[in-house]
């Protein structure tokens, strides 16, 4: 993947009742991802000697993610002294979809519910918690406890299942939830490292984990549906992306139109045709990638579970396949092929994961226009060009099928 040019950021601090203070001076952090706040919170410490807490996203150069001048909502701890600060003329309009942990005093109030749910665990904070992450689709902090360290995780609504799967899931390779409350999650520590650089050994072994844990879920949509996962099973997306391209017209290429509209009119036959391959609905990982994989050398952790939802089981497979080299998709494929036949002898995997071509393609558009519905306009950068994107890919994957 190629880098992003440097992130230059800008802070706009405000203090506990929301006054505008000033800016900092522009400074270059030490990555180009807009979410990644820990480096950027690092620097402000480091060159002032002030404890800030990033809220949200102002504004960026760049139309899409990431790199490039960001100006982001600061608020600076109530007993900072004042440095001499640059004058700011923009606005802080409100937005009805803000997050609660993008506003001022929202995560003291999340660290404040995480220390109350360590405590009722036996364990408490120890030391000054480290802020990591802030966007749209997340809010993530380390904790130092007496007992080691835990993770506070908040998500806004549309992930608010986490917390109850990863409940449903506990004894799986998952991580262990210490407590949770509505898009709150305190997790425990997991050892080692993610697994973005794992050899092809190591990613052989994440499909059996997942599949084991699908096989598990198989036929179990009443569940899972009550535990609030989003539903991508035949009827349910069929009418959802239905309702989206004609909603987005503005996003769909010209020459793309003709093929999405074939592919809506063609998809209770092509679900029908799924359902003949021999493997039923189940949990769906959603963003299931060696990143999202923790391991020690010894076990692997599953993570990420925000994105889950109830569909067919090889929609996981396009967002692995992604990253796997060249020369390695071919043994990854044949690998998870071979472990569902072990699960369900006479499944059709490879006509299944021909007609999920699109269908994967089709759900990622799906999740990124629900992921810009739920979000405030200033984080729309983060999503913008991505509906479009896999509404094309969708079309694209139409025109390969016809052709072969």
């Amino acid at each position: 993947m190629e880098m992003p040019p440097a992130r230059v950021v800008t802070l706009v601090l405000v203090d506990e009742t929301g006054v505008v203070l000033g800016t900092l001076p522009p400074f270059e952090a030490e990555t180009p991802w807009w979410m990644d706040i820990g480096p950027v919170v690092r620097t402000v410490r480091a060159r002032h000697g002030l404890r800030v807490i990033v809220l949200r996203l102002l504004d960026t150069e760049r139309a899409s993610a990431h790199g490039g001048a960001v100006t982001y909502l600061a608020q600076l701890d109530a007993d900072a002294t004042l440095p001499t600060l640059l004058s700011w003329n923009g606005t802080l309009p409100e937005d009805p979809k803000r997050h609660p942990y993008a506003r001022i005093g929202g995560p003291q109030a999340d660290l404040a519910w995480a220390a109350s749910a360590l405590q009722a665990q036996g364990d408490a904070p120890a030391g000054e918690p480290e802020q990591i992450r802030t966007w749209n689709l997340s809010s993530i902090w380390r904790l130092p406890t007496r007992s080691g360290s835990a993770w506070l995780k908040v998500v806004p609504p549309f992930f608010a299942h986490e917390g109850r799967m990863l409940q449903a899931l506990a004894g799986a390779p998952v991580p262990h939830l210490i407590g949770h409350e509505g898009g709150r999650l305190l997790l425990a520590h997991i050892p080692g490292e993610d697994c973005y650089e794992a050899p092809l050994a190591a990613r052989l072994k994440m499909i059996d984990l997942l599949v084991d844990l699908q096989h598990r879920w198989l036929d179990r949509g009443g569940q899972l549906l009550a535990l609030g996962l989003p539903d991508w099973r035949g009827p349910a997306l069929t009418t959802s992306f239905t309702a989206l391209i004609d909603r987005r017209t503005d996003a769909i290429q010209h020459d793309d139109r003709a093929p999405l509209d074939a592919f809506v009119t063609a998809l209770p036959a092509r679900f029908a045709a799924l359902a003949e391959c021999g493997v039923g609905d189940t949990l769906v990982h959603g963003d299931f990638h060696p990143g999202n994989v923790r391991s020690d050398g010894r076990t692997q952790t599953l993570l990420d579970w925000g994105d889950c939802g109830i569909g067919h089981p090889l929609l996981d497979l396009p967002a692995f396949l992604d990253p796997t080299p060249e020369g390695e998709r071919e043994a990854t494929r044949a690998h998870w092929f071979a472990a569902w036949q072990g699960a369900l002898p006479g499944a059709d995997l490879a006509r299944a994961v021909r007609l999920l071509g699109p269908l994967a393609m089709a759900r990622k558009a799906l999740i990124y226009q629900n992921f810009l519905d739920g979000i405030e306009a200033a984080e729309h950068p983060y999503h913008r060009s991505d509906v479009p994107d896999f509404l094309h890919r969708t079309a694209d994957a139409v025109r390969a099928e016809a052709r072969s």
